[in-house]
């Protein structure tokens, strides 16, 4: 069924825009009109000059994958369409009330779009990979698998808990950064200040007076003019060093040398490492519990990790497979992850509950990364508040030093 983009006004008068679908634009007009709109322009979704475009919806060879906001967003969808299928309702009236209460625009035009696919005969679980800015690889065959096997209504359940289980503990590490965060710029700021309206005053005044200045006024005077006079050169070095520093870490090998080097950062690599083992954890058991193979699971799990230390490693797990070995034997050679990882995955294998096994992994690691990012903040906010002290503390010694001074003469 085509899509349709509209402008209208409401009985109040109001202007407003959206999409509807219908069979034509003359079913589409009588539709708006059934919601009391009076539509002033009407057009297809794919046909003329758009408010919004759907380019980022379509497939690329490129990974894409969901914001903040959008994996927030595809979660409470989830756990609607979860609830709905698990009260017998189909898939396509599912999909129609998720267009009905959809949060914006974009996230109805692609419902609408993937409804339209569905009710064409086309599987669910297909359909999404064509909008890989809202459905990740995980994502996808989760909902194939819950296709394959008669249960997508628990599949989209387990879904729903493992993406807001993901934005809780990335919500725990962002708010742990707020107050550090919002030190560093303070403390920036507050320099800055100094350096570039104090300093100058409080020295040309001594100056004009004739007075030799002693040499951490000196210092203070030469850093003060360099960053007045240059600061654009400045910022030019430091965004030349952050694209420098893109590239290098774009490359295999440079990549892997960053990763390396964060996990080995005292107190922050700790906590990477936990991160990543927890949603290792997490994101192989909700595979496996959902029916995806695990070779399958392995290589969609290698991919949300955020390091390529960790990821290697995957790789030659999933090589080792292929082999014949099991999974725990190449996870204990690796190092890169903790021996207790490899040991509880070696139980759920001899056991057979390898899912359940990994859920308790992850729980004990979700505790642990709380833990880490506590013992982050207690380290870090007095190191900050110790750097600014001895940063400020200078400059006003420098300053009041000559003053001194010139107070004995």
């Amino acid at each position: 069924m085509p899509i349709y983009e509209y402008k209208a006004l409401t009985p109040q008068g109001a202007a407003k825009s959206g999409v509807v679908d219908a069979d034509s634009p003359r079913e589409a007009r009588a539709k708006l009109r059934a919601e009391k709109l009076m539509v002033t322009e009407i057009a297809p979704l794919e046909a003329g000059k758009k408010k919004f475009s759907l380019k980022h919806f379509l497939p690329s060879s490129e990974p894409t994958f969901p914001n903040k906001k959008r994996v927030e967003q595809v979660a409470a969808v989830t756990r609607q369409i979860a609830t709905l299928l698990a009260a017998g309702i189909p898939l396509a009236e599912a999909l129609k009330a998720v267009v009905e209460q959809a949060p914006d625009q974009q996230m109805e035009t692609v419902f609408r779009e993937i409804r339209e696919k569905i009710s064409r005969g086309l599987s669910f679980g297909e359909t999404l990979h064509g909008y890989p800015a809202y459905f990740t690889d995980l994502y996808c065959n989760m909902v194939k698998a819950g296709e394959a096997a008669g249960n997508l209504d628990e599949v989209m359940r387990r879904l729903a808990d493992f993406l807001q289980a993901q934005a809780r503990m990335r919500n725990k590490v962002g708010a742990a950064m707020v107050y550090p965060t919002i030190m560093i710029i303070l403390g920036t700021l507050v320099v800055a200040v100094l350096v570039t309206f104090v300093v100058p005053q409080v020295t040309q005044l001594l100056r004009r007076q004739g007075k030799v200045l002693p040499l951490p006024t000196q210092i203070l005077v030469a850093v003060s003019s360099f960053i007045r006079d240059w600061w654009w050169a400045v910022m030019l070095g430091l965004a030349g060093l952050l694209w420098l520093f893109q590239k290098i870490v774009s490359t295999d090998r440079g990549g892997m040398l960053w990763d390396r080097f964060k996990l080995k950062i005292p107190v922050l690599g700790d906590l990477f490492l936990k991160q990543a083992v927890a949603r290792f954890a997490h994101t192989f058991a909700t595979l496996l519990r959902s029916g995806v193979p695990v070779l399958q699971s392995l290589q969609i799990t290698k991919n949300i990790l955020g390091n390529r230390v960790l990821a290697q490693v995957l790789d030659k797990v999933h090589d080792h497979i292929m082999e014949g070995t099991d999974i725990a034997t190449p996870l204990k050679l690796s190092k890169a992850f903790p021996p207790v990882v490899g040991y509880m995955i070696a139980v759920g294998e001899q056991s057979g509950n390898l899912d359940e096994l990994l859920d308790k992994v992850a729980d004990a690691y979700d505790e642990e990364l709380e833990v880490a990012t506590q013992k982050m903040t207690a380290v870090i906010e007095p190191l900050i508040i110790v750097v600014l002290a001895v940063i400020v503390g200078g400059i006003v010694v420098s300053i009041i030093l000559p003053i001194l001074k010139t107070m004995q003469f």
